[in-house]
C-alpha cells in the first residue's frame, strides 16, 4: 500500500525522512539525494537538522535550505522548566542558523505573526506578536530594530498576507523577516511538542489544504525565516494512533500474561506506552491487518474517512494553554537572540 505523506508541514515527517532513520540509510540518503541529516539529543530534547540542496529538494518536493526541528517528548502545557530549556535551545539555534547571513550586530528584523487569533489552534502567531510587543521599546518606527506585526488572515482582511508582508518589507527595509505560524503534523505525538525553524519561508495554510501565496526570500528579496508549531493533525491520524495504542496495549498484555513471572506478580499490571510490543501475537485475533505498519493503517483511514462530512482536524484539549506558552517562548527566544539583556529577555515564566 502506498503511503501518502500529505497534511504535514514538518520536513522530518516527509517520506524520505521516515524511510531513512538508521545511520546507514541516512548516509545513503545524503550521498544520493543531496540531503544532510543530523539528529542528536540535547538533554530531554531531540534536535534534528536537515540541509537540503537543489537536487535533494527536487527529489523530496521541498525547497532547498536548512530545516531545524526541536522535539520535546513528554512536554506538558504546565512544564515551565521545560519551556524555559526549550526557549534557550531555540534562541541558540536561531543564532546559529543566521550566522552565515552576516547580519549587522543590531539587525533590523520584521517579525510577522500569521494566523487567526479568533481560532485558538491558529493563534500562536498573533499571540507571539502580542508578547513581543510588550518587550519591544516604544520608539519611532524608523528607529526600531524589531518590528512586530500581526497580519491577520485573508478571510478577515480581504488581502493576501504575503501582500501585507511585502508592503512592510518595502517600507521598513529590514535585514531579515521572521514569520511565526501554526503548522499541521501527521503524528499526534508532535502536537504542541515540536518547533520547526527553516530559512525557506512559508506557504500560509498549506498544511490544512488552504495554501496562500508564498512568503520567502525569492518572492520578497529579503531573507525569510519561518518558525512553526504543529497544533493540528488530520482526523484519520488520531484514529490510526488510537488503533495503534490499543494494539500495543493488547500485545503487551498478552506477552505479560504469558510470562512465567506473571503468576508471581502481586501488584496490578502497568502498561508502558513507550515500550514497543511484538504485534505478531495479535494476528490470530485481528487478522493480517494488525501486522500492517502504522503508516499503512493511517493511509487506509485517510482513504475511508476522506469525505467532507468526515474530514476534520484535531487539536489537543489544552490548546489554549499550549498556545500561550509557545507565544511566550517564541517571544523570549527572539528577544534573547536579537536583543540580549533588554527588558523582557529573561527566560519565560509559565503563561498559565
Amino acid at each position: 500500500m502506498a503511503i501518502s505523506f500529505g497534511r504535514t508541514d514538518l520536513l522530518d515527517e516527509s517520506e524520505e525522512m521516515v524511510r531513512h532513520r538508521t545511520e546507514q540509510e541516512k548516509d545513503k540518503l545524503s550521498e544520493s539525494s543531496g540531503i544532510e541529516f543530523e539528529e542528536k539529543r540535547e538533554g530531554r530534547f531531540i534536535v534534528t537538522e536537515i540541509r537540503v540542496n537543489a537536487d535533494g529538494g527536487e527529489k523530496i518536493g521541498r525547497k532547498p535550505g536548512t530545516y531545524i526541528t526541536l522535539t520535546a517528548p513528554g512536554l506538558t502545557a504546565d512544564d515551565a522548566e521545560g519551556f524555559a530549556d526549550l526557549e534557550a535551545i531555540l534562541s541558540r539555534k536561531l543564532k546559529d542558523m543566521h550566522r552565515p547571513l552576516g547580519l549587522p550586530e543590531t539587525p533590523k528584523v520584521l517579525v510577522v505573526g500569521l494566523g487567526n487569533r479568533s481560532v485558538t489552534p491558529d493563534a500562536v502567531g498573533p499571540y507571539a506578536i502580542d508578547r513581543l510587543q510588550e518587550s519591544v521599546p516604544i520608539v519611532p518606527a524608523d528607529e526600531r530594530t524589531i518590528i512586530a506585526y500581526a497580519a491577520g488572515v485573508t478571510g478577515q482582511t480581504g488581502f493576501e498576507t504575503s501582500e501585507f508582508v511585502a508592503a512592510l518589507g518595502e517600507r521598513m527595509k529590514p535585514d531579515l523577516i521572521i514569520v511565526i505560524d501554526a503548522l499541521a503534523a501527521r503524528d499526534s505525538t508532535r502536537l504542541c511538542r515540536t518547533i520547526q525553524i527553516t530559512d525557506t519561508g512559508i506557504h500560509p495554510g498549506s498544511g490544512v489544504g488552504n495554501s496562500r501565496k508564498e512568503i520567502s526570500s525569492e518572492v520578497l528579496g529579503i531573507p525569510v525565516t519561518a518558525i512553526g508549531i504543529p497544533t493540528v493533525v488530520d482526523g484519520p491520524v488520531m484514529v490510526s494512533d488510537a488503533i495503534e495504542s490499543v494494539f500495543n496495549y493488547i500485545a503487551q498484555k498478552i506477552e505479560q500474561s504469558n510470562a512465567p513471572s506473571s503468576a508471581l506478580a502481586v501488584t496490578p499490571w502497568l502498561h508502558d506506552k513507550s515500550e514497543p510490543a511484538d504485534k505478531k501475537v495479535l494476528k490470530p485475533i485481528f487478522g493480517e491487518w494488525s501486522q500492517w505498519s502504522k503508516e499503512d493503517k493511517q493511509q487506509l483511514f485517510e482513504e475511508v474517512l476522506s469525505s467532507d462530512e468526515q474530514g476534520m482536524f484535531v487539536t489537543p484539549k489544552e490548546t489554549d494553554a499550549w498556545i500561550l506558552q509557545y507565544a511566550t517562548l517564541i517571544s523570549a527566544g527572539l528577544i534573547n537572540w536579537l536583543a540580549p539583556g533588554s527588558p523582557g529577555s529573561e527566560s519565560p515564566s509559565s503563561a498559565i
